[in-house]
């Protein structure tokens, strides 16, 4: 591994080390809160024909049970982003669709005796058909969840870009493929969490709540309206302090409304804390996806035109953001290759299991399996090394504007290709693979190159509607991000943020970037990361999510710190007897505010002290400002354009990763021998901290590609909610030799030059694992075309009698086939 430049440990540290740390359940905000316990359905589909609560609320400590004549007559179905009548409630009413779903809440004085009262709910259910299988769910006659819609698939768009029938009637050759991607999640060490309180005043009804959701500002209008309130008498409060999330507590909190609902029955605060099963059962994974992809190929091995099927199964409700996962990634969907043409269909089904959100490497995972796998059939079909049908594809000019609408800002992705292939020794991998197939063992070598998207522009939510339909002025866009900064009558400056951490460090980085533009040293300045959406500056578009901080955050500090310092220079022209017009020439540097023209200065701190202690020394141009807001907003993130293409993110990093494998002959064990990996993230703002984003990246994907799926029987009954049967990797997995660095290729869309840079390798190693396990077994005629891959799938795939060739494309049911 390369040797990052050393940097001071991050302020984030010395807190969580000593076990000091603010995290919801080190909270107790408001008195008398009692404690809840969540009933929940034994059945993937069952219709909800009544409920006897009355047992449980004569329990002694028993304060309120809410069940769902509770939640029907009081709560309104979450927005969603299609017009598809498939309404979500955040319990069961009529119908359970999943197992785990909440159907009743018991709120005790303790845990014990909500839990001990919570058996003595009695729900009578009246068992449905159940459907899990995403290709199943498409079929006319599978099971319905949701009648009124009368079918199962929530949202059906296509889209075509370019002459893609012209270019695949003129290819040499045609390679398409199916690909599966399976569900799986995070497992953050702290899992979900809310405190609610709902209460009464002049104005009316309103809910104060604390949570560790780490999307905190879409929630608050999502849930007000649920509730029936005004988005302003919904206040919601995130923790200092996260214990990861990776996506998976930024989906909508359905508990955020039960619990409000429950205070108000109990007539005290409640709090309610997820345990591991709950989690593993019913929180949120990523989207299961099966896709067709389909590359029209020149004899040289170049792609003129893509066609790619997509379907995800989102579970048994849209929970908001989804689709989001079939969108995320639109702007980037070619990934790092020169395609001039490419036409989508993308749907999203139901079926009964839980509810999906985001996962980290968000709609990137499921995207690059696909396309990464195919590009290995690509080079399969032309004869091609795989390193070079990717270096035939690559773009090479920057900004490079894809047929979708992406807008790539910056890069060199052919530099990091080489540096790959060389420091990542690509000719001695592929010579312990002549070495071990001669001594008669497996071994392989995999490579996946992708486009990384950071600073989502959430216009690509709007895309799930035909332009027809969507509203006039009532379009999405944005990746707005809003600072405020002040300081103190002894010169300290504070910076307040909106992106809600969970361990990226934000507070180390914000505090080194404002210093460093106000000329501090970065003990004058503070970072608060604490959320209350009732004080801190937000737009709904704010957050941690897609990797904003880098791009967008450090952005909005500037712009903030900017507004600050004209005051700073402005009070600074008094002490130094300066016309106020002086302000604009004056310098900050060194802890000082100096005039180069004559080489005098003053202390920040001393200027800063003037505007709170003696104002009306200043003039009247200058403002009394001891505190300012500033925004970033980016003018590239805008709403889809009528023919359906949009900038989907702001900023476009690039990742080129390597693995070699061995598998064992004998009992099939996978082994990484090597994974290399080269990240394109523009400007490095800290290399310890873009160390620890890749390493953490690489780990998660490594669960997704060897270990973690959500698995479910042909009943619908979840097979892997506990430990023993959800596996994921821990640092005895880690233990491979691995080769990292990094090129910048700044960004001329952000002050800093910063892009994101925290899900590359996420998206990126599942399928680089995927595809050194097809090299390793090709000799063999195994075909690998889904995840997880461990001994077990290893043994499936090689007992089956017929291995369908690599261009050969399992069906998917359908309603006319790719566009």
């Amino acid at each position: 591994m390369s040797e990052p430049t050393w940097t001071p440990a991050r302020d984030e540290d010395a807190a969580l080390v000593s076990g000091t740390g603010a995290f919801l359940d080190d909270l107790d905000p408001l008195p008398g809160t009692l404690v809840a316990a969540v009933v929940r359905s034994p059945h993937p589909h069952a219709r909800v024909r009544g409920a006897d609560l009355e047992r449980a609320r004569n329990h002694p400590g028993v304060a309120a049970v809410i069940g769902p004549d509770e939640v029907r007559a009081a709560v309104r179905p979450f927005p969603l982003s299609t017009a598809t009548p498939m309404p979500y409630l955040p319990s069961a009413v009529d119908t359970a669709r999943y197992v785990g779903e909440p159907v009743a809440v018991v709120v005790a004085t303790d845990r014990y005796v909500a839990e001990d009262a919570a058996e003595l709910v009695v729900i009578d259910y009246e068992p449905l058909d159940v459907v899990v299988d995403t290709r199943r769910a498409l079929e006319p006659d599978a099971p319905l969840l949701h009648d009124e819609a009368g079918t199962n698939v929530a949202t059906d768009r296509t889209f075509a870009f370019g002459d893609v029938e012209g270019a695949f009637a003129a290819a040499a050759h045609t390679v398409r493929g199916e690909y599966t991607f399976p569900r799986y999640s995070s497992v953050p060490m702290e899992t979900y969490g809310v405190v609610a309180r709902w209460s009464e005043d002049a104005d009316g009804p309103a809910v104060q709540a604390w949570a560790n959701f780490h999307g905190p500002f879409t929630m608050v209008p999502v849930a007000a309206g649920a509730l029936g309130l005004p988005t302003s008498r919904f206040r919601l409060h995130v923790p200092a302090d996260i214990g990861g999330s990776f996506g998976i507590k930024s989906g909508i909190y359905p508990y955020v409304v039960l619990m409000a609902l429950a205070s108000k029955h109990a007539g005290r605060p409640v709090r309610w804390t997820e345990d591991r099963i709950e989690h593993l059962l019913a929180s949120s994974s990523g989207a299961g996806r099966v896709m067709a992809f389909e590359a029209a190929v020149s004899e040289d091995g170049r792609v003129a035109a893509l066609r790619a099927d997509l379907v995800d199964d989102v579970g048994a409700y849209l929970r908001p953001p989804e689709p989001s996962t079939l969108y995320r990634c639109f702007g980037n969907i070619t990934g790092a290759y020169d395609v001039p043409a490419v036409a989508i269909r993308a749907r999203a089904v139901v079926t009964n299991r839980a509810p999906t959100g985001l996962n980290r490497g968000f709609g990137g995972q499921q995207l690059y399996f696909g396309l990464e796998r195919l590009m290995d059939a690509v080079a399969t079909t032309t004869g091609l090394d795989v390193a070079e049908v990717r270096r035939r594809n690559l773009v090479r000019t920057f900004p490079h504007r894809t047929p979708t609408g992406g807008l790539y800002d910056s890069g060199d992705y052919a530099r990091a290709l080489e540096m790959l292939v060389t420091k990542g020794g690509y000719d001695e991998l592929r010579a312990r693979q002549v070495a071990a197939r001669e001594a008669g063992a497996y071994y392989g070598v995999g490579l996946a190159l992708v486009v990384d998207p950071s600073g989502t522009n959430i216009g690509y939510v709007g895309l799930a509607t035909p332009a027809q339909d969507r509203t006039p002025g009532r379009d999405k866009s944005g990746s707005t991000e809003i600072v405020r900064a002040s300081v103190d009558v002894q010169g300290v400056v504070t910076v307040l943020l909106g992106s809600v951490p969970q361990g990226q460090g934000h507070a180390t980085v914000a505090r080194r970037v404002a210093a460093d533009r106000l000329g501090l040293p970065v003990e004058q300045v503070r970072a608060r990361i604490e959320m209350d959406t009732a004080t801190t500056p937000w737009t709904v578009t704010s957050g941690s999510y897609s990797s904003r901080f880098a791009p967008l955050v450090t952005s909005a500090v500037i712009a903030a710190v900017d507004r600050l310092a004209e005051s700073v220079r402005g009070a600074a022209t008094v002490l130094l007897g300066l016309a106020p017009d002086a302000a604009a020439r004056l310098e900050l540097a060194d802890g000082e505010v100096r005039d180069p023209s004559s080489g005098t200065s003053c202390r920040f701190r001393h200027a800063a002290g003037l505007i709170h202690w003696d104002p009306g020394s200043l003039p009247a141009e200058v403002p009394a400002r001891t505190s300012a807001e500033g925004e970033f907003r980016p003018p590239e993130a805008v709403a889809a354009t009528a023919e359906d293409r949009i900038n989907s993110s702001l900023c476009y990093g690039f990742v080129a990763e390597m693995v070699g494998v061995r598998i064992d002959p004998d009992t099939l064990e996978i082994t990484l021998d090597r994974v290399a990996s080269v990240h394109d993230a523009g400007t490095v703002l800290d290399p310890v901290l873009l160390e620890g984003q890749v390493l953490g990246a690489l780990v998660h994907g490594l669960g997704g590609a060897l270990y973690e799926e959500f698995r479910y029987s042909d009943a619908g009954q979840p097979q892997s909610a506990t430990f023993l049967d959800y596996l994921c990797p821990t640092s005895a997995e880690t233990g491979f030799d691995l080769v990292s660095d990094h090129l910048e290729s700044p960004s001329p869309l952000t002050p800093l030059g910063a892009k994101g840079c925290g899900e590359g390798s996420s998206m990126s190693l599942p399928v680089a694992i995927a595809n050194a396990v097809a090299d390793a077994l090709a000799p063999a005629g195994v075909v690998i075309d889904s995840l997880p891959l461990h001994g077990e799938a290893l043994f499936q795939r090689m007992c089956t009698d017929v291995v369908a060739p690599a261009t050969t494309s399992v069906h998917v049911p359908d309603e006319g086939g790719l566009p």
